[in-house]
């Protein structure tokens, strides 16, 4: 029997006849087209993604086995959960743009971290997860275990201590939908986060070792394992929300393996699609296009590979209703 059309999904393929609008359509296609020869897929996410909730719209992707691993930033990996336990708190500033140095000041003062139009409350969000944090953190030390960034906040999610603290629908958030599919995450540069600034100060007070969490190192060397399983056949394609560490690390591992390790036999990362509104200029890799990464040995020739030059929170959301058929 065939399956109804969604609404979104029948939108878009009546509307986005041309230039990025097509552009989403033929990524969407060829996602699902990856999937359906049996392909996996990593999902990169750089930028604000969680605090724009996309986890309405990832979670359901993870709970329906449309995406196989997701490389983020250490931010995107703690923010869905601050989003999660301190939605109310959040402030919107539609105006930011009008924000005097001063407006932004006192901002700070009030505990207050603006992401564009949106304010993070430090209390409710920051503090409320790091009390919970720190000691998984030291109960781990103190029992001689390491393990991932990611795998200590599933640690935090599964133990339940947070529930009662819920502000959205659990479903919405997609490292509860993560946790609970227990999908690999590689956070590179986890430093660069709250909780990777708040456990660097309790090592510099004395109060952890370095070591008990692991390196971006061990996550490259995981990743390799996991890529030689899966670079096989149809392989794993590339789904790439921003630019930045998020995506360039863990598309770095299919070079790695051919030039420095000389593994034979592996494919090129299979699919390729970035959403991006960076340009092709002034060096950056955001902005670079699909072709380029063919001399870094990243895409194959035959990769199909897709640009959609747009907001990622608008794009994302709208490729994910179509490959969900909503």
């Amino acid at each position: 029997m065939k399956q109804n059309t969604g609404a979104v999904r029948s939108f878009l393929a009546n509307n986005f006849l041309h230039f990025n609008a097509a552009s989403l359509v033929d990524a969407a296609k060829g996602y699902e087209d990856h999937l359906a020869k049996g392909g996996k897929m990593l999902v990169s996410l750089a930028g604000a993604m969680s605090t724009a909730e996309l986890g309405i719209s990832l979670a359901e992707m993870i709970r329906q086995d449309k995406i196989a691993i997701i490389s983020c930033t250490g931010a995107n990996l703690e923010e869905d959960i601050m989003n999660l336990v301190a939605h109310s708190h959040y402030k919107r500033i539609p105006n930011y743009r009008d924000l005097t140095p001063q407006d932004e000041l006192e901002l700070l003062n009030n505990k207050y971290n603006r992401v564009t139009d949106t304010c993070i409350p430090e209390e409710e969000a920051f503090r409320k997860i790091q009390g919970h944090i720190e000691k998984i953190w030291k109960d781990a030390e103190a029992a001689g275990e390491r393990y991932f960034p990611h795998e200590y906040m599933y640690q935090l999610l599964r133990s339940g201590v947070l529930e009662h603290e819920y502000e959205i629908d659990p479903k919405n958030s997609w490292m509860l939908a993560a946790a609970e599919k227990n999908i690999p995450i590689v956070v590179p540069g986890w430093e660069d986060s709250t909780m990777g600034n708040i456990f660097a100060s309790y090592v510099i007070k004395g109060e952890l070792q370095a070591s008990t969490v692991k390196s971006g190192i061990e996550y490259m060397i995981w990743l390799a394992g996991f890529y030689q399983t899966h670079a096989r056949n149809q392989g794993i394609g590339f789904f790439q929300i921003g630019g930045g560490i998020a995506g360039d690390f863990a598309m770095c591992v299919a070079p790695m393996l051919e030039q420095d390790l000389e593994v034979e036999g592996l494919c090129k990362w299979t699919y390729y699609c970035q959403i991006t509104d960076s340009t092709t200029s002034y060096g950056s890799y955001s902005g670079c296009i699909p072709n380029e990464k063919i001399t870094w040995g990243k895409l194959d020739v035959e990769t199909p590979s897709y640009v959609i030059e747009s907001d990622a929170t608008i794009v994302a959301p709208l490729i994910f209703a179509w490959i969900l058929n909503q």
